[in-house]
């Protein structure tokens, strides 16, 4: 299968980078200035007691080579509308597309664009950063992908993409019902998102001291309710998989919502935390610790 990964970012640049190290036809459709860093210094990834170089093959707007059979698409939120225009000539009629982002509402322009029988459901979980240098620093051995069909079992289209995206570096599976797999990662990220901007620290600081692992808890229950009330309730091993995480004790987990708050950048707060909390307001779901976060987070924006 011909890939064309979007964004060579933490995300798609460490699972594009895995999948190029294991010689499948992987290219890279990225802006101007990051192709420039990439053909600079190769795609690098490092942290975890590694150093690898990959050269990529890239690709921009101005000629992204297609049409590709498999599309990862793996921009943030800020990056969805240019990613869409530069995307469009890239798929053909045989094109399956497969988002990476955490949230629900990049589905609705992804559907809107290329219609919802190419777009599969995805999740993807790694804690990886950018670097200033461009390279890709890995800060935890997690690293799982997981993609299926939006309701229903594993098609044959999801076994053939599976069989493809399965290399070392990562654990690759199908799910029997993507759109819960997303909605079950969203609560994982709105939590950690709430918890670690809110109490500005780590993890490990954070469950430390009085009250902060009840603190974990209480607004992992209202994500959970949340989903719970949009048709997917989270499953107790689930839970409890999160609870270990946030609460692991000397933990230096933080959530990339955080890191990119602490490092005034552009961050997802409307993307991940907005979203959240309008879909909670339709379900009539109570979420005012995640609202607070939400208020604090729009304030830091207006004020830098």
């Amino acid at each position: 299968m011909r890939i064309l990964v979007v964004g060579a970012g933490a995300t798609g640049g460490y699972f594009g980078a895995r999948l190029a190290q294991a010689g499948r036809d992987v290219t890279f459709l990225v802006r101007d200035g990051r192709a420039d860093t990439l053909r600079r210094r190769g795609l690098r990834i490092t942290g975890m007691g590694q150093s690898d170089i990959i050269r990529p093959s890239l690709v921009t707007a101005a000629d992204p080579a297609g049409p590709y059979d498999l599309v990862l698409f793996t921009v943030k939120a800020s990056g969805i509308t240019g990613a869409l225009a530069d995307l469009e000539p890239a798929v053909g009629e045989e094109t399956i597309v497969v988002p990476f982002l955490n949230g629900m509402a990049h589905m609705d322009a992804l559907d809107a664009a290329f219609g919802s029988d190419r777009v599969l459901g995805g999740i993807v979980r790694c804690v990886t950063t950018i670097t200033d240098d461009g390279d890709i620093l890995q800060m935890n051995p997690l690293a799982t992908l997981t993609i299926g069909e939006r309701k229903g079992p594993p098609t044959d289209r999801v076994q053939h993409a599976l069989e493809t995206l399965t290399v070392p570096g990562y654990d690759a599976s199908a799910t029997a019902d993507a759109l819960a797999s997303m909605w079950h990662k969203w609560v994982f990220i709105v939590t950690a998102g709430v918890v670690t901007c809110l109490l500005r620290g780590p993890v490990g600081a954070i469950v430390s001291v009085p009250g902060g692992v009840d603190f974990v808890h209480q607004v992992l229950a209202e994500a959970e309710a949340v989903s719970a009330a949009a048709g997917y309730p989270v499953p107790d091993s689930e839970t409890q998989t999160s609870l270990a995480m946030l609460t692991e004790t000397g933990s230096t987990f933080t959530s990339s919502l955080y890191r990119d708050v602490l490092a005034n950048l552009p961050n997802e707060a409307e993307h991940l935390l907005g979203d959240f909390t309008r879909r909670a307001r339709i379900l009539n779901v109570s979420t005012p610790l995640i609202e607070l976060a939400l208020m604090q987070l729009r304030v830091h924006a207006t004020i830098n």
